[in-house]
């Protein structure tokens, strides 16, 4: 694979975190239509810059460096690949209630269907794998190092913020079909 092909496939994953984002924007409007509050947003822009980071490190790595493609990439793709399909099978699974932020809408009640029938942050799963998987496509291990180290760190917080906001939800009454809280 030359680093054209690379750059083209960190494209293509680029693409699709467009796609999330559209999704999520529209499901984070539903949510808060339903009285949803967002908790944690102090963290979201370090996220956007990580992931940014991630998909743009790994290229000008690859470039810069001129690190060379080797058999096990296709591997390191074909994991790639397998990450995308979990990522959108998680969004399906969690439905209106997905979104790239914490919103929780009071008395909603925790989605066990899907993988998360067997993980409480599958999501996160994914995204761990994919930022190591996808700059080792074409040897750019230096990002998928930088990345992980920073993202562990990343994920601690918003693990916390999440489980705090879910701990907080719960204990809300629930809502009425009929109104939504504004």
């Amino acid at each position: 694979m030359s680093a054209w092909w690379f750059t083209a496939f960190v494209l293509a994953v680029g693409f699709e975190r467009l796609a999330e984002l559209v999704v999520s924007n529209r499901h984070a409007a539903w949510a808060m239509a339903r009285g949803g509050r967002e908790q944690g947003a102090g963290h979201y822009p370090v996220m956007v810059v990580l992931h940014t980071g991630l998909l743009v490190g790994a290229v000008v790595e690859v470039w810069a460096l001129d690190r060379p493609f080797r058999w096990w990439g296709w591997l390191f793709g074909a994991l790639v690949v397998l990450t995308q399909a979990l990522r959108w099978w998680c969004i399906r699974s969690l439905g209106q209630h997905w979104n790239t932020r914490v919103i929780v809408v009071p008395g909603m009640t925790l989605v066990r269907r899907g993988p998360y029938r067997w993980l409480s942050h599958p999501n996160y799963v994914v995204v761990v794998v994919e930022g190591l998987a996808l700059p080792l496509v074409h040897g750019a291990w230096l990002t998928a190092a930088v990345f992980t180290v920073l993202n562990a760190l990343l994920l601690r917080v918003r693990i916390r913020v999440e489980a705090a906001a879910l701990t907080e939800a719960s204990a809300s009454p629930p809502m009425t079909a009929a109104e939504p809280r504004r």
